[in-house]
């Protein structure tokens, strides 16, 4: 009886590859930190989720936020529309680390403005130091309550725990604290590309925004 690998099945339909990332649809989020020296760093992620009302980020421990999340704990989330996707990527390729590490010098340079340079702007926080960043429709404000190393120990794993919401009212159904999820789109890093969400294809037997 012969056997196959799944390399060599005659009816496999998938490829074995080896991607250099794992962004499958992920959201992404733009990270307000504290400084050392009490100013601001704004950064985006793409590797977000929550669990409840914890957030759970990963960062590359080489990174200004990284440091500052190790040593001031708050934070805020903040949450962009798919529109908004040019002003996160002119913040992709920037560091609040200077000199910038070895390890970033080839693709990212220094830069302190980086609210300026994004062309977004700041208003405060109710809870927290940082600001959050005007214009994002969701507005998370939150502290870290554990921060490690991942498995390869090239990344920090921060679970955050989110102390106020901030929900832009044409995303909020009216009289309720429920987002719209027909007025909302996060914005989605896709293998390094942004999308928005497409179309509704149903929903969950637990959605409390059904509408009848």
């Amino acid at each position: 009886m012969t056997t196959h690998t799944p390399e060599t099945h005659p009816a496999d339909r998938h490829l074995v590859i080896s991607p250099s990332i794992l962004y499958f649809g992920t959201p992404v989020a733009l990270l307000t930190t504290e400084n050392e020296d009490s100013t601001v760093n704004l950064a985006p992620i793409s590797s977000a989720w929550a669990l409840g009302q914890v957030v759970v980020l990963g960062l590359m421990r080489s990174s200004q936020t990284a440091y500052n999340l190790s040593t001031r704990p708050d934070m805020v989330i903040n949450l962009p529309a798919p529109e908004q996707w040019p002003a996160v990527e002119r913040l992709a390729p920037l560091t609040g680390l200077d000199p910038v590490p070895d390890d970033k010098r080839e693709l990212y340079r220094h830069e302190r403005a980086k609210f300026e340079a994004a062309g977004l702007s700041a208003e405060p926080s109710h809870l927290v130091r940082p600001p959050r960043v005007a214009g994002c429709p969701l507005q998370l404000e939150a502290r870290a309550r554990a921060c490690r190393a991942d498995a390869t120990g090239r990344f920090l794993i921060v679970e955050s725990h989110v102390l106020r919401v901030h929900a832009a009212r044409g995303i909020v159904v009216p009289g309720t604290d429920h987002i719209d999820p027909s007025a909302w789109s996060p914005l989605i890093f896709n293998f390094r590309h942004y999308h928005a969400l497409g179309p509704e294809l149903g929903h969950s037997f637990r959605s409390q925004t059904v509408r009848r």
